[in-house]
């Protein structure tokens, strides 16, 4: 199935027990995210995880900083949780951790994880769940190069998909 990466703030979300959503400046933790999205009924659990590149189109980057509008950032998460649930009832869990601050290469700087009874739809809503934060969350990075300089952008302003 494919969908929009839009997600519509005029419904309220949803919230669904067992779901998670945190912007933190706290390293990101695989294990404590798979845990959260575990769940008896699940046959599948679904992880991507963002780390931080040292390139970016081919330029060295030294760190990324993220910063995030907090408050509407963990409103998006909820509200792509309602999505979530709402094109695959199926899903018991969806989390979604995002940090900020100043990042070095090879951390995690995303977490996104979603528990389901089937492979399909746990992929499907993982990869809905990621593709929607990256359009519609309020969170910028900076990239801060080698070279000294550096840049602000929106990750929604992303256009590629490994952004």
């Amino acid at each position: 199935m494919n969908f929009n990466a839009t997600v519509s703030l005029t419904t309220p979300p949803q919230d669904f027990e067992g779901d998670s959503f945190a912007i933190t400046l706290a390293p990101l933790s695989l294990d404590r995210v798979y845990s959260l999205a575990e769940d008896s009924g699940n046959g599948a659990v679904v992880v991507m995880s963002g780390t931080v590149r040292d390139n970016t189109d081919g330029r060295a980057v030294e760190c990324l900083e993220y910063q995030a509008y907090e408050p509407m950032a963990l409103q998006v998460f909820r509200q792509i949780a309602t999505e979530i649930r709402r094109h695959w009832p199926q899903v018991r869990r969806v989390v979604i951790h995002h940090r900020t601050g100043r990042l070095r290469i090879g951390e995690i700087s995303v977490l996104v994880a979603v528990g389901s009874p089937h492979r399909g739809e746990a992929f499907e809503a993982c990869r809905y769940a990621i593709d929607t934060l990256k359009h519609n969350a309020p969170i910028w990075k900076k990239e801060r190069w080698a070279d000294g300089s550096s840049t602000w952008v929106s990750i929604g302003e992303c256009d590629r998909t490994d952004c």
